[in-house]
């Protein structure tokens, strides 16, 4: 066997036993840099001569320094002093100022240094809060890491200094703004994570693997003790007849009985892309260009665009069980329409009278709108509307609808600005979301606060 190939076998086979979990990762790759030396494919001085001994010199302090920090109540202090310092704060805050303490020593640390004194850090606070040490260790891993975010973070940063034209001031301008966005971004994920831990089985998956005593404690937690033994005895019942049908098959989902739950769906799926969204955001740079605002004032502006969509977003999130799916639907369909035709008209003027702020409101508003309904509440919508006897395949058809269209809007979206123009392509989004919201006020039923089984019964006649 040639030595690539060789070489490659050897490293495949070491990662495929250690993701089995038979041997430990850095075992597996220990054998493989002995294989490799004993095998001759790369000599045993080359090896030596790769080997970052100031790094290595690094991390060999640094472990007996992390230990020490532990035992002497080092580390335990540090938590406590981040603690206190965000007493009467959501966990957020706690895990945002762990992140950025842990970034600043990455800015002067080695990444893996800085994880070694930051981790014991973590896990302390985890336990002052009572809560799993994997959340904060997941966001001491994720700051520690953005060492290479910094102009002498990491070696290869200050190396490139010079020969790439930057200064050291440049990390103000272009390191610290990603920093920021990494917190931002980040801290979302790792909480989802953190609350894995900690949120309850599904009550129907329980009552489907007999655990019903366990599911009423959970469905106690939010309906009363008399409701949660009704909502158990209707999931019972809905399961018994599930158990009795057959695997479904796509045909299933057009018989007369789904004709209007059907109906729903594809019209939700179809309005959530093709009134634009997915153009928007791709192409949001160049359809700020065409107003004349210039490159840089387009990618700004684009990202006040995803700002939008977060804070929206969120906004759907608290709106959702307060106001309803149906009114955050009309709500959100009629502001898609209104800045659709504010687009229109805005892009109809010629470039001399165009006015770039009159564009702006258009795009953020038709943004706002869809990020605080059709976007998020569709989701939710599809898990409610469609029967338990065909919810997982009638999803992944509405699903498949829904993704085909987002393809053929982003595909024929730049070949509509330069045939029909801007002021036409945006009238046409408009025209469809006009359509969807008809659809979505005419069939659409209100879901909030009703069980699967009483939307059931509503919807399927």
């Amino acid at each position: 066997m040639p030595k690539k190939g060789c070489r490659t076998g050897i490293f495949a086979a070491a990662i495929l036993v250690a993701s089995l979990g038979l041997v430990y990762l850095p075992l597996a790759l220990a054998a493989v840099v002995v294989a490799y030396v004993g095998l001759k494919i790369v000599p045993l001085s080359h090896i030596y001569e790769a080997v970052e001994w100031p790094v290595i010199v690094l991390l060999g302090s640094m472990i007996p320094i992390g230990a020490a920090l532990e035992s002497s109540g080092g580390t335990e202090f540090a938590a406590r002093a981040i603690v206190k310092l965000t007493a009467g704060m959501p966990v957020v805050a706690v895990l945002a100022i762990l992140m950025m303490v842990t970034m600043t020593l990455s800015d002067v640390l080695n990444n893996v240094a800085t994880a070694l004194i930051a981790a014991p850090i973590g896990v302390d606070i985890a336990l002052h809060f009572n809560a799993s040490p994997d959340t904060f260790l997941m966001a001491v891993a994720v700051a520690s890491s953005c060492a290479f975010l910094t102009p002498i973070g990491h070696k290869n940063n200050t190396i490139i200094l010079g020969p790439g034209g930057y200064k050291f001031g440049d990390y103000w301008r272009m390191g610290l703004p990603l920093e920021i966005l990494v917190v931002l971004t980040g801290l979302p994920a790792i909480l989802y994570f953190g609350f894995l831990f900690i949120v309850p089985e599904s009550p129907r998956w329980l009552i489907m693997k007999g655990r019903e005593y366990e599911a009423k404690k959970v469905l106690s937690r939010v309906v009363s003790e008399k409701q949660a033994d009704e909502d158990i005895a209707a999931v019972k019942q809905s399961l018994e007849t599930e158990i009795s049908k057959s695997k479904m098959p796509v045909s299933e989902l057009f018989k007369p009985a789904l004709r209007l739950v059907l109906l729903i769906g594809i019209t939700v799926a179809i309005a959530q892309q093709i009134t634009g969204i997915n153009a928007v955001f791709f192409y949001a740079p160049m359809i700020f260009e065409q107003t004349g605002i210039g490159t840089d004032a387009a990618f700004s502006q684009a990202i006040l665009v995803g700002l939008t969509n977060l804070v929206f977003t969120i906004l759907a999130i608290l709106f959702i069980d307060r106001f309803g799916r149906k009114v955050l639907l009309i709500f959100g369909l009629s502001g898609i329409a209104i800045s659709m035709f504010l687009l229109a008209y805005g892009f109809s003027m010629d470039e001399a009278s165009m006015n770039p702020w009159l564009i702006l409101i258009g795009i953020i508003g038709f943004v706002a709108s869809f990020a605080i309904s059709i976007g998020p509440v569709m989701w939710v919508l599809f898990s409610e509307i469609f029967p338990n006897s065909v919810r997982g395949i009638a999803i992944s058809f509405v699903g498949l609808i829904n993704s085909a269209v987002s393809f053929l809007v982003q595909l024929v979206f730049p070949w509509e600005l330069e045939t029909i123009g801007s002021s036409a392509t945006f009238l046409i989004f408009g025209a469809f979301a006009i359509i969807g919201l008809v659809v979505v006020a005419w069939l659409l039923p209100e879901t909030k606060g009703k069980s699967l089984e009483e939307l059931e019964k509503q919807l399927i006649k």
